[in-house]
């Protein structure tokens, strides 16, 4: 993926402050990279059976299982449950008192596409153009972020890594959040493709940008027609074109549209036009989806909201409209999911996005369901992550309560049965400033 920035009609004065801010960050990791604190190595594969016993386990598939066993092995859930025969050789760790849950999904992100926004080369969010449906996002990803390991910290163990810009940003991927390089992280390619609605401020250019949208599916629908005839012995020779070829899932129904969309008549709209291309559609923003909960129902249509945690869009809005948004949601009876409002750096506050809409009235049951089941329903992860079952990946992590509530504490995660570093940026620094108190505690 190519930065719009990196354009060559650029500002001079930021090139030059940014060409200055990455000469530093690239010495500052240089020297980084010499010490122990900075450095997080990925978890190995997973070599023996591990057991994990005596704890409380939130199978967010049924009942909870007090005092129960989770066995996995080669990073899959083996057994579950309280009669769980332990094999010989499993590495056994007794965690009573504890809580094990699925990891936490963040279901619209930049997470390993954006480290540090006043520097260019760090930032590989938008493709030039605006229309691009074969961008891979998974291909442009950086497992040496050190976001990463932050989030994982906080429960976050799946990423539904998204582009943006344009109309046709390009496809998500759901990426792990531990291991050595893109394509091992990489839990599922082409999650959804990801459009994003054209804005109704401009009636003229509302309308112009709709036609350009459909202008694309044309474009490629007459391409799917044609390499079909092509193949069938029908037509001569059509070349392969990467970005129709990349909408061809959609069109067979194996890929949703996942349509950034906000105000009520963006999403009428949206919603419109999927049925008329006979396309599925998942919601993202839905800001005025209460306004429109009915018709959401009544089309089926889930809606993944980007944030919790922010003030009204309108001067007339109550102050927690957009908190109590999910509990409208869900009273209404919308499947929705909670995001974590997209930013890498602030991926980790997922937990704390649930947990606001918990106190403003949704209930706890959906609001964790909302951070992990609902969003692999949504998105087609649910055969592998969102609960923990047997066949399932052992994705999951121990915490000493329920993890969003802002006293728990995640003890430790397994991402598909990987033992991960804890150690993250965060924790480093508070282990070095509490040896300082410690160490003037001492004088």
């Amino acid at each position: 993926m190519i930065d719009a920035s990196t354009l060559k009609f650029r500002n001079p004065m930021k090139t030059i402050l940014s060409t200055i801010i990455a000469a530093l960050f690239a010495g500052m990791m240089s020297f980084g990279a010499a010490t122990e604190a900075l450095a997080q190595t990925p978890a190995p594969v997973q070599s023996a059976p591990v057991a994990l016993t005596g704890g409380t386990i939130h199978t967010m598939a049924g009942e909870t299982i007090e005092g129960g066993t989770i066995l996995f092995e080669d990073g899959v859930i083996t057994a579950i449950g309280t009669n769980v025969q332990i094999p010989s050789g499993a590495e056994v760790e007794d965690v009573s008192g504890k809580h094990i849950y699925p990891g936490l999904i963040d279901a619209w992100s930049n997470m390993g596409i954006f480290e540090i926004g006043a520097v260019d080369m760090t930032v590989d969010v938008n493709e030039q153009g605006p229309v691009n449906p074969n961008v891979m996002v998974e291909r442009a990803f950086n497992p040496e972020s050190r976001h990463i390991g932050i989030a994982r910290s906080a429960g976050i163990l799946t990423s539904v890594t998204t582009p943006g810009g344009g109309i046709v940003s390009g496809q998500s991927a759901a990426m792990k959040m531990d291991g050595w390089a893109w394509d091992e992280m990489t839990l599922k390619s082409g999650v959804g493709m990801v459009i994003n609605w054209p804005g109704s401020g401009n009636q003229n250019r509302y309308a112009e940008q709709i036609r350009e949208l459909r202008s694309v599916f044309a474009d490629a629908r007459a391409y799917m027609k044609a390499r079909e005839a092509m193949q069938n012995g029908d037509a001569q020779h059509h070349d392969f074109d990467s970005r129709w070829e990349a909408m061809i899932p959609v069109f067979e129904g194996d890929r949703p549209v996942v349509v950034n969309a906000n105000q009520v008549r963006q999403i009428q709209d949206a919603i419109t036009w999927a049925e008329e291309e006979e396309v599925r559609i998942i919601i993202l923003g839905g800001v005025d989806a209460h306004l429109i909960a009915d018709h959401l129902v009544e089309k089926d249509v889930p809606v993944i909201l980007t944030t919790v945690l922010t003030s009204p869009f309108r001067n007339w809005e109550a102050y927690d409209h957009i908190y109590s948004l999910p509990a409208r949601l869900h009273e209404a009876g919308v499947t929705f999911a909670i995001a974590g409002g997209n930013g890498a750096a602030n991926a980790n506050r997922l937990p704390y996005e649930a947990g606001a809409a918990v106190a403003y009235g949704l209930p706890v049951d959906v609001a964790l369901r909302s951070v992990m089941t609902t969003p692999a329903e949504i998105l087609g992860l649910n055969d592998r992550i969102g609960t923990l079952e047997a066949g399932k990946d052992a994705t999951l992590m121990i915490t000493t309560g329920n993890p969003i509530e802002y006293s728990t504490q995640v003890e430790q995660v397994y991402v598909q049965g990987r033992k991960s570093d804890m150690m993250d940026m965060h924790r480093q620094f508070y282990e070095k400033y509490r040896e300082k108190v410690d160490q003037r505690s001492a004088q």
